[in-house]
């Protein structure tokens, strides 16, 4: 399995637009950050976790020629925006894509994009989805990849994580109850959300993140949906507990399964 995170960033980007801070103003490309996604290449798979904003530069970045599914971790729009921009792999691979997201998720798609699921609207030119649904008790089948959801607390919204045989990817999390954090313990690799040094509402902090990651002991981890104020890159990562990093653009990350 390869796992290349691309993008690391909160719902606005780094750099924010108009700041002048240090991170914001960095020439390190570790501090330039999309948001928040994944994609993940395994058993012959192309698989996004999220569609933001800034979905097409990622693809393009990233080189991703082929795409066989999206799951969606939630509906804010750092997480869907980008949708239509699946019309790309519509055309070259001619056929629809398949997303899997929960009911909740599904009606915002359907009020956002409602070109895409409405009758009324079908031409050849808009996105072709199959949509499947998903909830936290019910595992998902891609081909032979086996797909297990991991619900978190977004303050008061339910946010879907992802657990893929060793790799756990978690995003948007401020809370986790116990039922669903037993399914990631001692992974070979947790990437998780850690939004900024001082603490926030709905997602968790440096410090926040750090002792669940302790809690949970995976081998390795990696910081996640990271904003302009957790600092410039190399000086955090250089305070981080050892098996600890912070995710950057384009960082790969290789597992063995």
């Amino acid at each position: 399995m390869q796992v290349t995170i691309t993008g690391s960033g909160t719902s606005q980007g780094v750099p924010v637009i108009g700041c002048d801070c240090k991170v914001c103003k960095s020439n390190d490309k570790k501090d330039k950050r999309f948001r928040c996604s994944v994609h993940i290449s395994y058993k012959g798979k192309s698989i996004v976790i999220d569609t933001g904003p800034d979905f097409r530069q990622q693809m393009l970045t990233a080189e991703i020629k082929s795409l066989d599914a999206v799951l969606f971790t939630h509906e804010h729009k750092d997480h869907v925006a980008g949708l239509d921009d699946v019309r790309p792999f519509n055309f070259s691979q001619k056929k629809p894509i398949d997303i899997y997201c929960t009911d909740q998720v599904f009606k915002a798609l359907k009020r956002e994009f409602h070109y895409i699921f409405d009758p009324k609207f079908q031409y050849p030119g808009i996105p072709k989805i199959n949509r499947y649904s998903i909830d936290k008790n019910k595992n998902i089948s891609i081909a032979n990849i086996n797909i297990e959801p991991v619900e978190v607390m977004h303050y008061k919204l339910p946010v879907l994580g992802f657990k893929i045989d060793g790799f756990a990817y978690i995003t948007d999390a401020k809370t986790i109850e116990d039922s669903q954090k037993n399914k990631l313990n001692n992974l070979d690799v947790l990437v998780i959300n850690a939004l900024r040094i001082k603490e926030h509402m709905s997602h968790f902090n440096l410090e926040e993140a750090i002792e669940l990651i302790k809690e949970l002991k995976p081998k390795k981890a990696i910081l996640t949906h990271i904003s302009h104020f957790m600092g410039i890159h190399q000086e955090v990562q250089k305070k981080l507990p050892e098996n600890i990093y912070l995710a950057y653009d384009g960082l790969k990350i290789n597992l063995k399964q």
